[in-house]
C-alpha cells in the first residue's frame, strides 16, 4: 500500500511539474503579445501620421484615439473604429462627411477610404528618429505605405493642455519682444456650455506664435486653441504654448 501511495505521488508531481513547463511559454508569450499591442497603440496615439502621394495636394493625415482612427486628406473628415492584435490593425466602416472637393482631392480621399475599408493590415514602426517616426502600413494587396509621425502637441508639451477660444484681429501691431515686430491682437472669448458667449476680455498684443494658425489681415477669426504650460520656459519667453486647434468663427472685413 505504502509503494502505491508512493508511486502516486510521484506520478501527481511530475504531471504538476510537466503541466507547468507547458504552460509557462504560453503564459509568457500572452504577456509579451499584451506589451507590445500596448506599446503599439500608445506609439500610434502619441503623434500624427502623415502619407503625401501628391506633393501639390496636402497629405494623409491619421491620428488614432482610443480605438479610433481620424482620417484627413485635404476634404473631408472620415474616421473608422479599429482594434489590434500585436501588429495587426483591423478596421470597421468608414464613414464621412460629404463635402464636395476639386477631383484630385476626391480622388486622394477615395484610395483613403479604401485602404482603411473593412481591413487586416499589417503595422511596422521606426523609432530610430523618435522626432519623425516611420509607419509603415502593409495593405491587404501587399503594397506598402509609409507615413511620417509628428508628436501631438500634448506629446510634445508632456501634459494636457487647457481649452482656450481667442478671437484675433485682422490688424496686427507693432510691439517690441526680442526685436521690433508685429503682433497679434487677441481678446479672450469665453462660452457657456450651450456654446453661448458669456464673457469677452480685453484687446492685449499676442508675443509669439499660435501654432498651425496662419492670420490673414482679411478675416476676423475667432479660434480654440489649446494652451500648455511650459515646463522651462527660457527668460524672454511665455510660460505658454499655444496650439491651434479649430476654427469657430470667421468674417471678412473690408
Amino acid at each position: 500500500m505504502k509503494l502505491k501511495l508512493i508511486s502516486s505521488v510521484l506520478s501527481l508531481s511530475l504531471a504538476s511539474v510537466l503541466a507547468a513547463c507547458q504552460t509557462t511559454p504560453s503564459t509568457s508569450s500572452q504577456k509579451e503579445a499584451i506589451h507590445v499591442k500596448q506599446h503599439l497603440q500608445q506609439t500610434l496615439q502619441e503623434y500624427t501620421w502623415s502619407y503625401q502621394p501628391q506633393q501639390q495636394i496636402p497629405p494623409i493625415v491619421l491620428s488614432f484615439q482610443d480605438n479610433r482612427i481620424g482620417i484627413y486628406s485635404g476634404c473631408n473628415r472620415m474616421g473608422t473604429d479599429f482594434s489590434l492584435n500585436q501588429n495587426t490593425l483591423k478596421t470597421g466602416n468608414v464613414i464621412s462627411t460629404q463635402m464636395a472637393c476639386e477631383p484630385e482631392l476626391m480622388k486622394q480621399e477615395q484610395f483613403a477610404a479604401s485602404l482603411f475599408q473593412n481591413h487586416e493590415l499589417t503595422l511596422n514602426i521606426n523609432t530610430a528618429n523618435p522626432d519623425q517616426p516611420i509607419l509603415t502600413v502593409h495593405s491587404a494587396d501587399g503594397q506598402q505605405y509609409q507615413f511620417v509621425g509628428t508628436a501631438t502637441p500634448e506629446t510634445k508639451y508632456q501634459g494636457q493642455g487647457e481649452i482656450v477660444f481667442l478671437e484675433v484681429a485682422p490688424e496686427t501691431k507693432a510691439c517690441v519682444g526680442v526685436a521690433a515686430q508685429q503682433c497679434l491682437q487677441v481678446r479672450e472669448i469665453q462660452y457657456n456650455a450651450q456654446g453661448l458667449k458669456t464673457a469677452t476680455g480685453d484687446w492685449e498684443l499676442f508675443y509669439g506664435q499660435i501654432e498651425g494658425f496662419q492670420h490673414d489681415p482679411k478675416l476676423r477669426t475667432i479660434i480654440r486653441t489649446k494652451r500648455f504650460t511650459l515646463k522651462n520656459p527660457a527668460a524672454d519667453q511665455s510660460k505658454y504654448a499655444y496650439v491651434h486647434d479649430m476654427t469657430v468663427e470667421q468674417e471678412l472685413v473690408k
